[in-house]
């Protein structure tokens, strides 16, 4: 499958919200949600394939700390280096505007995406507790300088 990333517009919002709520159930960000992140000038791409968005991820920048919103792929479409290659957007574009440190919350269930952000430099710094509601689940902070 050949993947095209572009950035997140407007229209694309109404496509996302499935994959939110596939993902993420009662954690899922709405689409107002959304609409602020790209108000505020935030960064962000989709992921499209075979005619479909199939994944999404966020980057916000405020002066030289850049933290990774989200990164989301649709369940079909996973294990395929789609998240790995937005990750890798978001990390050129953090530094494109120079942050000096790069840093996301992470479930401390999500094994997976744990270890892929530790391939590229992510080490645990902390953890929140509580942080995913309604579930409770505490965050795992990581960090990459």
């Amino acid at each position: 499958m050949t993947i095209t990333l572009s950035r997140l517009r407007w229209w694309h919002i109404a496509d996302l919200l499935p994959i939110e709520q596939d993902l993420f159930g009662d954690e899922k960000w709405s689409a107002g949600m959304f609409w602020n992140e790209l108000s505020s000038g935030h960064f962000y791409l989709v992921a499209e394939g075979e005619g479909r968005i199939i994944g999404y991820g966020g980057l916000a920048v405020n002066g030289d700390e850049a933290w990774i919103q989200n990164i989301a792929v649709r369940r079909d479409a996973q294990r395929q280096g789609i998240g790995r290659r937005m990750l890798e957007a978001l990390l050129a574009e953090a530094e494109r505007q120079r942050a000096r440190a790069v840093l996301l919350e992470v479930a401390v269930d999500n094994a997976p995406a744990q270890k892929l952000y530790a391939t590229y430099g992510f080490e645990p710094i902390g953890v929140r507790r509580g942080y995913y509601q309604p579930s409770n689940t505490d965050a795992l902070v990581m960090r990459r300088d």
